[in-house]
């Protein structure tokens, strides 16, 4: 069934675009939802407007995706991790902790836009893509490094909880060899 979109729709088109969609879609979706109508004349050439409009928000938007891709052609980013003696990480990073470490370096990436076969599970450096659009895409150069409150001797930097803090505060001037015993309430 071909239809006229009144909206820009992701993947189908654009103000204007006359397209062809199965006969479900239409009747359930585009034309309920006031998305689109039936390609007349009239409808055409009130829409024609809207469709430069269109056009000129769409060019801008390619305009700042390419900017950014560009940008981004040669960047490094670091990433802190958790991470055993033999370089495995204790967690994983993911196109969330790409994405984050890009905007902390001001660049307008989103998590949709990194793309990852597999989130990565070691302390190494690999190039990722970022994908903007279908033609605009770059790649770069993540390095998953130890966190720093593990560099000294290898182990995670173990942090006490306040009560076990005021244990050893409470305890502190008992001997070290008694046991203690919890007080009969």
């Amino acid at each position: 069934m071909k239809l006229l979109l009144k909206k820009d729709i992701p993947s189908l088109g654009i103000v204007g675009d006359v397209v062809n969609v199965s006969a479900g879609y239409a009747r359930n979706y585009l034309v309920p939802q006031n998305l689109a109508t039936l390609p007349t004349e009239a409808n055409m050439k009130m829409l024609a407007s809207a469709r430069t409009e269109a056009e000129a928000r769409r060019q801008v938007r390619i305009d700042k995706m390419t900017a950014t891709a560009d940008a981004l052609a040669d960047v490094e980013v670091t990433i802190e991790a958790a991470a055993n003696t033999d370089g495995v990480l204790y967690g994983s990073v993911g196109p969330r902790e790409v994405s984050a470490a890009l905007r902390e370096e001001g660049h307008d990436v989103t998590t949709a836009q990194v793309r990852m076969h597999d989130p990565l599970k070691r302390l190494d450096n690999v190039m990722v893509d970022v994908i903007f659009a279908d033609t605009i895409e770059t790649k770069v150069k993540v390095w998953v490094i130890r966190s720093k409150a593990e560099e000294g001797d290898g182990k995670p930097v173990e942090e006490k909880s306040w009560s076990e803090e005021q244990e050893e505060v409470v305890s502190g001037g008992q001997e070290q060899g008694r046991e203690r015993r919890p007080r009969d309430e």
